[in-house]
């Protein structure tokens, strides 16, 4: 047996470092590291609450939307707010362009490079892969980042600008709707769906998303453009690795739901799902386990609201910054396999080998909510109401609390805020990698990515760093500045 430390990840937000026991060329064991401690809870004790939309935007770079939506959502409950139906559509056009942004950039600059590895030399695709995907220099990276940039002017007419807005506000937008602002918008999800349609899937996004089992979707890819689509080369390497049998992590997928209408109904259900059940979900249920984390200790696995972040490098079982959050007491995997599952959408079910998730079917749920959320925006533009209200505002009392679910390109993100005498108290963030990334808890549970490692391996040639595990880690596609916040 070899011990081997992997990282740092290139491609990755923020640092990250896997540590593996190697047995005859595969994973036994394995143990995720966040190196990295930011301590933005911290911060916030003592501020005012609407300090919160200021600062935990700042949490990271690429999800900022999804951190303002979280803190806004804490503090409507806080103030008992009810939005009007603009500020709500604004919210979830937001943020669905930058979960839509997210997961492009993902797919393209982060996840298929590494089919360019040298490893991979032999491969009869390989050539044709690396002059398509290389990181920087493949043709791939020039067509996304120009039609990223053109789509992520929805968030300039929506947002006054990314990242950081402070346009996002408990009680919905401060970016008035007018007729331009709407038309616009219409136009350049128009030119969006036609680099979708014509570069990622090679076919319509209707087509993609009535897709219902492996073999239509095999089927629906396997000729003409759809084939040398991008996503249909994807699902070609996909088959020749055999990436629907690597990365099995939990048995056990959570989604807070997403983008609610005004009638309370959410597009991305709510719920968890395991064993081919749909259960109701239920928030306190969640509670955050620090016995192999470098916080200090609190006897037992505790609740947001009544958790606390509270830095100790001397813990003694402690190797990570990131916390273990359990929903009764195990670990669930967040993310876009996790909202199609609770959804309850047949092509996933099928994907979820065994009941667990894996690389394939992960980056497979992340190009499907490209297109479904595509396709929503396009409805939810057509519903503003130019000139009518887009927010609504309130007092806060001197002693309350709520807390804001959401779910972001990666999962699951929920804010607690407790008040009193008018400030913070206590503020606790779950981000959806803190779930997947967590370490191991009291009862020696790993976190989803640590399940997942376990039997990857070595291809041939390769000395003592498997391109497994890159497949694995990014299939997560991790975001550790927002794990260790």
């Amino acid at each position: 047996m070899s011990r081997k430390i992997i990282g740092p990840f290139n491609r990755v937000e923020g640092d990250l470092e896997v540590q593996v026991d190697l047995v005859d060329g595969r994973v036994e064991d394995a143990w995720v590291v966040s190196p990295l401690y930011r301590g933005f809870e911290r911060m916030l004790i003592g501020k005012s609450p609407q300090d919160s939309l200021v600062y935990t935007p700042r949490i990271c770079g690429i999800c900022s939307v999804s951190q303002s939506v979280a803190a806004a959502k804490a503090l409507q409950m806080a103030q008992g707010l009810e939005m009007p139906e603009n500020g709500q559509l604004s919210q979830n056009l937001v943020l669905a362009a930058e979960n839509i942004a997210d997961h492009l950039t993902h797919f393209y600059l982060f996840f298929m490079p590494d089919f360019c590895r040298k490893t991979y030399a032999n491969e009869p695709w390989f050539e044709r892969i690396f002059s398509r995907f290389q990181a920087i220099r493949g043709k791939a990276a020039k067509d996304v980042l120009e039609a990223r940039a053109e789509f992520m002017h929805c968030l300039g007419l929506l947002a006054g600008k990314w990242p950081h807005s402070l346009a996002i506000q408990p009680g919905g937008s401060t970016k008035m709707i007018e007729r331009p602002d709407q038309m616009r918008l219409i136009a350049i999800l128009q030119s969006f769906r036609g680099f979708l349609e014509d570069t990622l899937f090679g076919s319509s996004l209707e087509d993609v998303v009535s897709l219902s089992s492996i073999s239509a979707m095999k089927a629906h890819f396997s000729g003409g453009a759809a084939a040398a689509s991008d996503f249909g080369q994807f699902l070609e390497i996909s088959e020749k690795l055999d990436l629907i049998s690597l990365g099995a992590g939990p048995d056990l997928f959570m989604s807070y739901g997403n983008y609610t209408d005004h009638n309370g109904n959410l597009f991305y259900p709510s719920g968890t799902y395991q064993n081919g059940k749909f259960s109701s979900l239920d928030q306190s249920g969640i509670a955050e386990d620090v016995s192999h984390s470098w916080v200090a200790a609190q006897g037992q696995a505790l609740h947001p609201y009544d958790g606390a972040t509270v830095p100790d490098a001397d813990q003694a079982q402690g190797y990570s910054w990131c916390k273990a959050p359990r929903l009764k007491s195990a670990p669930a995997e967040v993310g876009a396999l996790a909202r199609h599952l609770v959804a309850d959408l047949p092509l996933f079910k099928e994907l979820t080998n065994s009941g667990r998730g894996n690389v394939e079917a992960r980056i497979v749920a992340r190009l499907f909510e490209i297109a479904e959320s595509v396709m929503a925006m396009e409805a939810w533009v057509r519903e503003l109401k130019p000139k009518q209200p887009v927010c609504a505002h309130g007092s806060m009392d001197k002693e309350t609390e709520g807390y804001g679910l959401v779910e972001a390109a990666r999962g699951a993100l929920g804010h607690w805020v407790k008040v009193s005498k008018g400030r913070i108290i206590n503020y606790q963030i779950i981000a959806p990698t803190t779930w997947n990334f967590s370490p191991r808890d009291a009862s020696g549970q790993p976190g989803p990515l640590e399940m997942a490692l376990i039997g990857a391996s070595l291809r041939e040639g390769e000395a003592d760093q498997p391109v497994a595990i890159q497949h694995i880690v990014r299939s997560f596609d991790p975001c550790m500045v927002c794990t260790v916040h």
